[in-house]
């Protein structure tokens, strides 16, 4: 989750925010790439989770951020005397934490995917030798393989806190996906609001392809937990208020203001003001928008409670001033490079866009439904149309390697974007993800341990 905004400008019209978003229309030759991945950090010599303040010997979260910052010159970002965060210079990406500690990068808004993988070699870089002095080290997978909840840290944050109080009222696994999981996820541009509507449709549509296709989270505290995917698992009954695959998103008429309307309806987290978050959980934006929100009588909503309440709802897709591609799995370096780029090369290409948009604009909304319900246990085997989800991945991947051929952009060796899609093609091919090579490595090479894993997917 990216850092809070903050802008006191009033607001009081549903104009407004309509207005807000629309804002974020570019011309597509000012399109960008902004790619957020996460990890869990753990103590190497026991493979224990790192807490904020770090244990006897060892420093902890607190001193990996403050490496970091002396490091980069970054700025920290403070709350309640805790450094939670850094801001890089102008807009330069940021360095945040998830509630149990996962250490998330969001990328700086870059041209192309080469400039995105330059960007992750040197934070991998950055973060090893500031946390190699501390015996810390990094795993990238969608959930937590080893620790209990109890097991995991808590992160100083205040929206944390009340987030934390608010999901078990909701759904019955909003704290796992808060403690637990972690994801990679790409930030993408729209130049009017006909393209995002159809950038969002074909996204939400195939998102759950992606989650297939980067399936990487098949442990729960040391064992097997028969699911591909179980952060995907997870988001399925976190808070459905504000999560899955908005389905109104297809009605006919989709613009700006449905998504909106819908926005306007999900429960608020919190209302900030200065340093302190104002608990307000299950209230209605509709009441701050109008002055009339019981918990803070009189107070009315700012820019910032706006972007910030859209920044805790959850779908498939995100609509911000940006789409936000919100299914996958964290994995390895080589995956968390091929997720902007399976992205990229169908969203930022017209041709392969509407090819896409053929390929699923006849789905239902219960086929749509029922494929992300199947996915996060059948993953590639699951169905949709009397289509498989592999073959259905070996059509998309087709149209997104074209986009990026199309698009052109080469590195300093020549090479083109497509070079970022090969981790999925040698899935495809062998017809197995990532997580299923994982439970093969578990079963037979890790001889049923979980300890293996560490280091052998250690970044």
């Amino acid at each position: 989750m990216a850092r809070d905004v903050s802008d006191s400008t009033s607001i009081g019209s549903k104009d407004e925010l309509i207005s807000w978003i629309a804002a974020g229309e570019k011309p597509p030759s000012d399109f960008r790439i902004g790619t957020e991945h996460e990890k869990f950090p753990f103590y190497r010599n026991d493979l224990s989770a790192v807490p904020y303040e770090g244990r006897a010997g060892s420093g902890g979260i607190r001193s990996l951020l403050e490496g970091m910052q002396a490091r980069l010159g970054w700025e920290p970002i403070i709350d309640a005397g805790h450094i939670i965060g850094l801001a890089g210079p102008e807009g330069g990406g940021a360095i945040s934490l998830e509630p149990g500690g996962q250490f998330e990068l969001s990328g700086a808004p870059v041209e192309n995917l080469h400039e995105t993988a330059d960007e992750l070699a040197a934070h991998l870089a950055d973060v090893k030798a500031v946390a190699e002095p501390h015996d810390i080290g990094f795993v990238a997978l969608g959930h937590s393989p080893l620790w209990s909840r109890e097991q995991t840290p808590v992160m100083p944050k205040g929206r944390y806190k009340i987030m934390a109080n608010y999901m078990p009222k909701v759904g019955t696994r909003g704290l796992d996906m808060m403690f637990r999981t972690c994801t990679v996820q790409v930030n993408l541009d729209f130049a009017t609001e006909a393209d995002m509507v159809r950038k969002l449709r074909v996204s939400l549509a195939l998102q759950p392809i992606a989650t297939a296709l980067f399936a990487a989270s098949p442990f729960t505290e040391g064992k097997l937990n028969s699911f591909q995917s179980m952060r995907s698992e997870i988001w399925r009954d976190t808070d459905k208020a504000r999560s899955g695959m908005i389905a109104f998103a297809f009605d006919e008429g989709m613009s700006y203001e449905g998504y909106v309307d819908w926005a306007l309806d999900v429960p608020m987290y919190f209302v900030k003001r200065g340093s302190v978050y104002h608990d307000v959980a299950g209230a209605s934006f509709r009441d701050l928008l109008a002055g009339r929100l019981p918990q803070l009588p009189g107070e009315r909503a700012t820019i910032s409670d706006w972007a910030n309440h859209l920044s805790t709802l959850f779908p498939e897709v995100r609509l911000k001033r940006f789409l936000e591609m919100r299914g996958a799995d964290a994995g390895p370096p080589d995956m968390l490079n091929a997720l902007p780029a399976f992205w990229v090369g169908l969203l930022y290409d017209q041709a392969a866009l509407d090819a896409a948009w053929e390929l699923v604009k006849g789905w239902t909304t219960e086929e749509r439904q029922a494929l992300r319900d199947a996915v996060p246990k059948a993953g590639l085997a699951a169905t949709i149309a009397g289509r498989s989800a592999r073959d259905v991945a070996i059509d998309v991947l087709s149209l997104s390697r074209q986009g990026l051929a199309r698009r052109n952009c080469r590195n300093a060796g020549g090479q083109d974007e497509t070079v970022y899609l090969e981790p999925l093609s040698a899935i495809l091919a062998g017809d197995k993800t990532f997580s299923q090579e994982l439970v093969e490595r578990y079963e037979a090479e890790w001889g049923g341990r979980i300890e293996p894993l560490f280091p052998s997917l250690a970044l």
